[in-house]
């Protein structure tokens, strides 16, 4: 073992054993493509990085040394394809474990990987793609995704190369009258998917694109050192708002490096365990917990390549491969408690996290009734690392969100900049005047907003809490109005841009109400134009619009019609006099 995770901070710990203390001290030459995965690539060759399988029944189980060179191959592969240093690159992959490859091989190369979900339509796409003015998109064929990126790539002037990648499968493989898969033609069920040779053999063809697989196979894994800083930009994401369109997320290299804290203070990872976060890689949570944190703790994660979520599928998972320590959101733990959880094996699994969402605090007593295992939970954005948690060692209180790590300075401030008393609800906010490694850089070409997020020496997250009398922070809500719904994040406004599009639709607020599975559910509060009638058939209608028009987890679940929606003297829309009614 290494022990990177001592090299790139200082830790200081109380005589119980808290970490009181926590400072990256990472060099300016740092890349975690050269200095985590290389290193533990050369020196500890056959240490297990990664367990890789899917409902098709392909496995593959990834050591360090092949992660260093299959991330070479791809590196040589796409400097081949004229990405280079400084370049933004769209990455679409879902769970496959090309993503891997890609996010070290962009990393090495110096080029900026900008993940994205697959649910994305044409005009989710387009606007990421213009906006970021990517140079290259990388996608899988599984999926719609890439005839959505032909229909939109005419629109994207910046856009010079489109990659293909063979998802073998992902979870879709069809099934057959008799229940069984129906594989491809030359294909066998099990490890030889991905063709005779295993890892990225099997190819695809596609006019305008290059074979990924195919291509990366070719290529060298020798690869030349590229001269990186630390503080160079290495990864962006979008993240949707309530006015206007997503913004851009920039982070630098030491966002990597700050996730020592996501895996090692709180996810728990142990260097010889198996950790789990189920997350798909088009998200932030994906790189919170399936990669900087647990390879900085030489620690092995496991990846699930499905499509739909299947509470006893992932459960069945854990004793099946070892799972020692696991995170997933609390819409999961909830869709774990309406199967029969008594009926798996739990014995190798010691650790147990929540983010993206408030945890409610009857699915922590289940958790712990039915596991024995206290659900430890976390706070972050997709600006920072953790910043919020219940740490390792620490006694978690059922609904609370934890203390502020010790790696910021962070505290509760009203609307004049003070910090807030004991049980005052104000907004959460990280002092960034002397520097802060893992939060953004900026909202990309976008310094408006920006100034908006940090000033006076602050970063202002949106998010609202209060403290109690022992510190533990208690969250209260967004300061804005976007949407948590099964794990995600919805930005309102651009459900409404949708609807609004709709010939039937005169003005639309969007909006969560309470739902007992996902959290909030989607309701769309529809004034109709002239000649329309709500009902059955038209809210199907809308519905079916919205879902072809934008990532389908955005559509309204619940349709309201009424004669006028609740406005302020200027003339904005007042959602939240639309929550306080659901909700009262």
């Amino acid at each position: 073992m290494r022990k990177i995770n001592e090299r790139f901070v200082e830790e200081t710990y109380s005589e119980d054993g808290m970490l009181t203390n926590f400072k990256v001290v990472a060099p300016d030459t740092f890349n975690f493509g050269y200095d985590v995965v290389d290193d533990i690539g050369d020196n500890d060759p056959d240490r297990r990085a990664m367990v890789w399988c899917n409902p098709e029944g392909e496995e593959h189980v990834f050591s360090f040394a092949e992660m260093r060179d299959w991330s070479n191959k791809t590196a040589n592969f796409l400097a081949a394809q004229g990405i280079k240093k400084g370049d933004y690159v769209l990455v679409i992959l879902r769970r496959h474990y090309q993503f891997w490859f890609v996010a070290t091989a962009l990393t090495k190369l110096g080029a900026v990987m900008v993940p994205a979900t697959f649910m994305l339509k044409e005009h989710d796409l387009e606007y990421r793609l213009n906006e970021c003015q990517a140079s290259a998109i990388i996608c899988t064929n599984v999926g719609d995704i890439a005839d959505i990126t032909d229909a939109v790539a005419p629109k994207c002037p910046s856009l010079k190369s489109r990659i293909l990648v063979n998802g073998c499968g992902g979870g879709l493989t069809p099934l057959g009258e008799d229940g069984k898969m129906i594989i491809p033609e030359g294909a066998q069920l099990g490890a030889v998917l991905s063709g005779p040779e295993g890892i990225c053999a099997a190819p695809v063809q596609r006019e305008g694109w290059v074979d990924f697989n195919t291509g990366v196979r070719e290529a060298s894994a020798e690869f030349q050192r590229v001269e990186t800083c630390i503080k160079d930009p290495m990864l962006m994401y979008f993240s949707s708002g309530t006015s206007g369109n997503p913004k851009m997320v920039l982070h630098s290299g030491e966002y990597a490096v700050a996730h020592l804290m996501t895996a090692k203070h709180w996810h728990n990872v142990q260097p010889d365990g198996l950790h789990f976060t189920i997350a798909d890689t088009g998200w932030g949570k994906a790189v919170w917990g399936k990669y900087y944190g647990q390879w900085l703790m030489e620690a092995a994660v496991l990846t699930y390549d499905y499509d739909r979520f299947d509470a006893d599928e992932l459960l069945g998972l854990i004793a099946r491969y070892g799972v020692t320590t696991m995170c997933c959101p609390p819409t999961m733990y909830r869709m774990f408690s309406q199967v029969d959880v008594d009926k798996y094996d739990f014995s190798t699994l010691q650790y147990s996290t929540t983010a993206g969402e408030a945890l409610n605090p009857d699915l922590f007593d289940f958790w712990l009734e039915h596991t024995g295992l206290t659900i430890y939970e976390g706070f972050g954005q997709t600006e920072t690392p953790l910043t919020i948690a219940n740490l390792t060692g620490s006694t978690p209180r059922s609904g609370s969100m934890g203390k502020p790590t010790p790696m910021y300075n962070t505290k509760i401030l009203d609307d004049e900049g003070n910090e807030c008393k004991v049980g005052q609800t104000g907004e959460i906010c990280i002092e960034v005047a002397h520097g802060a490694p893992g939060i953004m850089l900026e909202y990309y070409r976008n310094p408006a907003k920006t100034a908006e997020a940090i000033y006076d020496g602050w970063y202002h997250t949106g998010d609202t809490a209060w403290c109690d009398e022992d510190g533990y922070y208690w969250y209260v809500g967004r300061n804005d109005d976007v949407i948590k719904s099964s794990g995600y994040r919805i930005g309102p406004f651009e459900i409404e841009s949708v609807m609004l599009e709709h010939e039937a639709v005169l003005e639309c607020a969007v909006t969560g109400v309470p739902d007992p599975v996902r959290g909030k559910a989607v309701k769309a509060t529809v004034v109709l134009a002239p000649g329309f009638t709500g009902g059955a058939a038209l809210t199907k209608e809308l519905q079916t619009w919205v879902k072809q028009k934008t990532a389908p987890y955005k559509y309204p679940r619940i349709i309201d019609y009424v004669d006028a929606l609740p406005k302020t003297v200027n003339g904005k829309i007042r959602r939240a006099a639309i929550r306080e009614n659901d909700e009262g």
